[in-house]
């Protein structure tokens, strides 16, 4: 019954993990069929889309579309190379605008190199996030 998952899900989420007694990480996988509210109140809600129904596709995290529940590690990896991606620009735009910060400071830097330093940035970042389309996730089992 949905109420059962949802009492048994909050046991769970309330257990301490090993890390410094911090609550349970709780991601849940449904089909669809009265799994809207589990879903909604997991930290990680992922959706069978196929033959899911409207309710959890709605509030779940993340949809799988071929109803393959195979695909979650493939997911995960994804969202993992998403994220290293996703630093690698923030840290590129704070080095790069740290720098010409500094250099017009100290009278180097004009306008132009700051406007160029702020396109060229977008485009760099634009550029690399580009990356995640050529990637490779295909399950290869």
């Amino acid at each position: 019954m949905p109420e059962d998952k949802v009492t048994h899900l909050k046991t769970i989420k309330d257990q301490p993990s090993n890390k410094a007694n911090k609550k349970q990480t709780v991601a849940f996988v449904g089909d669809g069929v009265n799994d809207a509210p589990v879903v909604a109140l997991s930290d990680v809600g992922i959706a069978m889309g196929g033959l899911g129904s409207d309710a959890t596709i709605e509030t779940a995290d993340v949809v799988i579309q071929d109803d393959k529940p195979s695909k979650i590690p493939m997911a995960i990896n994804i969202g993992k190379q998403t994220r290293k991606i996703v630093w690698q620009n923030i840290t590129l735009a704070f080095v790069v605008k740290a720098i010409v910060l500094i250099l017009g400071a100290g009278g180097v830097a004009t306008m132009w190199e700051a406007v160029f330093a702020d396109v060229g940035v977008a485009l760099l970042a634009i550029i690399n996030a580009m990356r995640i389309q050529r990637m490779d996730f295909v399950d290869k089992r």
